[in-house]
């Protein structure tokens, strides 16, 4: 059982960080009902801006997120007004095609600035460890499962408590109501995707600390943004932080038992299941 611990407690920490990853596309598929397939890509992208603040700037990456967020956020205020709101007006599919080729155009700018090399942002309390239960754990899955409560938290109670936050809950559940009452939904759909690019931000410095990344790894990212998301619930902040967890846990047990080359494989076996099931997710309603 003592062995068993040391996957448990990792799944479970590790899911902070798949919540962190799925939080943006939670959020904007909650509000637009936009499938954005390109967070992935948006992550890596936020990992190599973490790592140049630490390696040109000299920054500390955590620091850093005094720069990365604002110009995150920024960077998604113009994508959903310059890119996504015109092209949602001409259907469905065209948004899904702006994503997918703004993610083949981060993956190739990531290529040629940074080159194919794998990256890692490495900080001293990056590469330490702590003791829980008895286990030395890495201190960045601590941080991540810390990190992910915090934003997961700070999100729900900034849509409950704040005249932005309603605006967005109200224009998530009827856009032409919300436009009657005075709201302007299109700087409402751009505040939410702005707002869901700071936790990209976060989410790719945080990933950088724990994982090495190279300019192709948006694509695995991207799994793993989905399968939160479908596990947990579309559009429920709580149910991709649970949705999150469930995965590390299917992730890191599944590579106890059956080896490290089998730990996706299981991650995606659950997620069709949950598909065919459960469509709605385990959380969703």
């Amino acid at each position: 059982m003592s062995h068993l611990l040391v996957p448990v407690l990792m799944g479970v920490m590790l899911g902070g960080l798949y919540a962190l990853i799925a939080l943006g596309l939670s959020m904007v598929f909650g509000v637009m009902r936009l499938i954005n397939l390109a967070p992935g890509d948006l992550v890596a992208f936020a990992s190599y801006a973490s790592y140049a603040v630490l390696t040109k700037l000299g920054f500390d990456p955590v620091l850093g997120l005094v720069i990365t967020i604002p110009v995150m956020f920024v960077l998604g205020v113009l994508i959903q007004k310059y890119l996504m709101s015109k092209e949602s007006a001409i259907g469905e599919e065209a948004p899904l095609i702006i994503a997918f080729g703004l993610s083949l155009m981060i993956q190739n700018a990531n290529q040629i600035v940074w080159t194919p090399l794998s990256r890692g942002i490495n900080t001293h309390y990056s590469q330490a460890s702590f003791y829980l239960f008895q286990q030395q754990l890495p201190m960045t899955y601590l941080m991540d499962f810390v990190v992910g409560i915090v934003v997961m938290l700070a999100l729900r109670e900034f849509l409950r408590r704040t005249y932005v936050g309603r605006a967005i809950s109200a224009t998530a559940q009827d856009p032409r109501a919300s436009r009657l009452m005075g709201v302007n939904t299109k700087r409402i759909y751009c505040y939410a995707f702005g707002i869901a690019m700071s936790s990209v931000a976060i989410a790719g410095t945080f990933l950088g600390m724990t994982f090495p990344f190279t300019p192709t790894s948006g694509t695995t990212f991207l799994a793993i943004a989905f399968g939160t998301v479908i596990v947990g619930g579309l559009g429920s902040l709580m149910g991709t932080f649970l949705g999150g967890i469930i995965l590390g846990l299917v992730q890191t047990l599944s590579a106890y038992f059956f080896g490290a080359d089998a730990q996706m494989l299981a991650v995606y076996v659950v997620i069709l299941g949950i598909l065919a099931f459960r469509p709605q997710g385990l959380f969703g309603r």
